[in-house]
């Protein structure tokens, strides 16, 4: 998943690193189940989709096996969902019990098991305020006459529509039976139809094992587009030609991820473009990658989130952390697996100011939180706290920032034979940070035991901020626009500065590198020059609304509730929303244009913006 959001901000006392002396996984703090005793194989759903009531409701069928000779119970996550009964092996009705609500966790359901037992079915049905299901009305979507339903299962939020062992160290296989109204298509993270059946009812399989989160289901007015002989998109018909015409170089993304390090294995790769509201750059749900509408910027300048999502398809979805204070193992691979797609398909300098721009982000991160907080550690603490609100640039941008560190003292050659290695190896399998440094460790004592010496991995893994041995992140094509800056500045007029051929990149950097407080007059000329009020890019768009926010513009303002009605992506959202309230004069008019968005937003981008206008709740 490719999201940046700024955690809230704890300073804490940096501790001793735990323990490492061997690999094996740490019970998981944000699961009520105990895999370690009876672990849930395989899950198949049989749900109806009822948008009148905003429910699902039907059964899930859990195929279990005992671990535990002496364990007795099936413990599941479950969060908000009525559970009406729990049968054994398809007949025996069992009474199960439902444990005392904990924030952010939900509630334990616990269903007694016996030693013959094989499955056990679960009666439920949703809430329609499930936190992992977004309900849209047709006013929402491109068309406008039918509503629209997707699903959000990361980080903890499986559990909200489908009782399960919602742990990222618990891989299942899964299959579905969805019925939806004809009128509509429903796909899920699974093999996919591509037409509507006659009479709204979908099978799904997925006989690759994945954790809870990688459970998607939407459902829509969806057309499909073929890509290439594995890849495609699926989105509103409306939306489908420049859907298809931005993601036209999946396929290459593909070949290219691929001979970097090991075959696709996943059958298909495709893209589902959902509504605006989806609170996600996108969502690594595997064989369908959920992607915001804000990606089809017209020039494909914006997919490097294509190859973000289907690095996940190794680098997550494959190998996967064992818990949420591993999450670094999923995203700052993936980050660094990214660039490297990047360079394969559009060159050197593309992947170096993507470079450039993730380190400024993890350095104003680092700014805001502290250098010594908790919070800038690799090795994730996030007990007692939801882990989709304590995930910042850390995990993302630190944890390839140490990749890229291990590749300049490594290698880039003997870097990717062992990449490789790593994945080849753990394939389907969940991995911990002590996992991983132990597999680092040992492989690099045999290829290269100086390299060692080069990296402090204890610093950067349980350690606060950038270490100083950190490689250094250049860009020339960067250097160029500082050079523009710095002539603007001089009194350069705007029209005159040496712009042509820059990538939405090198905007973002100039946009980033304005001084802040700058005078009306001088923002009116590079508006009139560039029309960067009028941008339909959400990338320069959102960059231009912060500089500009503090000294006053008012031509902002129109565009900008505009953007703010229309798009749900927290990643814009929040950082807009907190400058204008530090202002008195724009808090106001942003809590009256939240009040009018909110009903609009999913449940995770609601309670990151609530936090900012706390009356709104």
């Amino acid at each position: 998943m490719r999201r940046f959001v700024l955690a809230a901000l704890w300073v804490l006392t940096v501790p001793s690193p735990p323990a490492r002396a061997t690999a094996t996984e740490l019970p998981d703090p944000h699961s009520f189940s105990r895999p370690d005793q009876v672990v849930v194989r395989h899950l198949h759903l049989d749900l109806s989709v009822d948008f009148d009531e905003r429910r699902l409701a039907g059964e899930a069928r859990l195929r279990i096996e005992r671990l535990d000779p002496a364990a007795d119970r099936l413990q599941l996550d479950t969060r908000d969902l009525e559970i009406f009964e729990t049968l054994l092996d398809g007949g025996e009705v069992v009474p199960f019990e439902l444990g005392p609500p904990v924030a952010h966790l939900g509630r334990r359901l616990s269903v007694p098991v016996r030693a013959e037992t094989r499955e056990v079915t679960i009666r439920y049905r949703t809430r329609p305020e499930a936190a992992a299901l977004q309900w849209l009305e047709p006013a929402q979507t491109a068309g406008g006459r039918w509503p629209f339903l997707f699903t959000q299962s990361q980080a903890i939020l499986a559990r909200t529509w489908v009782p399960c062992q919602d742990s990222p160290g618990v891989r299942m296989t899964y299959g579905a039976r969805i019925r939806v109204p004809v009128e509509l298509l429903a796909v899920m993270s699974a093999a996919n139809p591509t037409a509507r059946t006659p009479d709204g009812i979908y099978l799904f399989d997925m006989p690759q094992p994945v954790p809870s989160y990688l459970l998607a289901l939407a459902v829509g007015d969806l057309a499909f587009r073929s890509l290439g002989p594995r890849t495609g998109v699926y989105a509103e018909p409306s939306r489908l030609d420049r859907a298809a015409s931005e993601l036209a170089d999946t396929e290459r993304m593909m070949t290219a991820a691929e001979a970097l390090y090991g075959p696709y294995r996943w059958d298909r790769y495709d893209l589902l473009v959902l509504p605006p509201a989806f609170p996600f750059g996108g969502m690594e749900n595997p064989r369908l990658t959920f992607l915001t509408p804000t990606v089809l910027a017209g020039d494909r300048s914006l997919v490097s989130l294509i190859a973000h999502e289907l690095a996940h398809s190794w680098s997550g979805n494959l190998v996967t952390n064992a818990t949420w204070n591993d999450f670094w193992l999923n995203e700052g691979f993936t980050v660094y697996f990214e660039l490297r797609i990047m360079e394969a398909v559009y060159g050197r300098e593309i992947a170096e100011m993507l470079a450039a721009l993730s380190r400024r982000e993890l350095e104003v991160y680092i700014t805001e939180v502290g250098e010594k907080s908790r919070d800038t550690w690799l090795y994730g603490d996030f007990a007692g706290r939801d882990p989709d609100d304590g995930v910042g640039p850390v995990a993302y941008e630190k944890g390839a920032l140490f990749l890229l560190t291990l590749e300049r003292a490594i290698g880039r050659d003997r870097w990717d034979a062992l990449l490789r290695r790593y994945f080849d190896s753990f394939a389907f399998r969940t991995m911990t940070t002590v996992g991983f440094v132990e597999f680092l460790r040992a492989h690099l004592l045999v290829s290269d035991p100086r390299a060692l010496e080069r990296v402090d991995i204890d610093a950067w893994i349980y350690g606060p901020g950038i270490p100083a041995d950190a490689v250094p992140i250049r860009s020339a094509a960067f250097e160029r626009v500082d050079r523009e800056i710095e002539r603007w500045r001089a009194g350069t007029p705007a029209t005159e500065l040496a712009t042509g051929g820059w990538v939405t990149q090198q905007w973002l950097h100039f946009l980033d590198r304005l001084p802040r407080g700058l005078e009306i007059s001088r923002l009116a000329e590079l508006d009139a020059a560039f029309r960067l009020s009028a941008s339909g890019n959400a990338e320069l768009f959102s960059a231009w609304t912060l500089a500009v926010i503090g000294s006053g513009y008012p031509p902002i303002l129109a565009p900008l509730e505009k953007f703010l009605l229309e798009v749900g992506r927290r990643k814009f959202l929040r950082p807009i929303y907190v400058e204008l309230a530090k202002r008195p004069e724009t808090r106001e008019w942003a809590r009256g244009v939240y009040l009018r968005a909110r009903p609009g937003y999913h449940a995770v981008t609601r309670e990151t913006i609530d936090a900012v206008f706390p009356e709104a709740r």
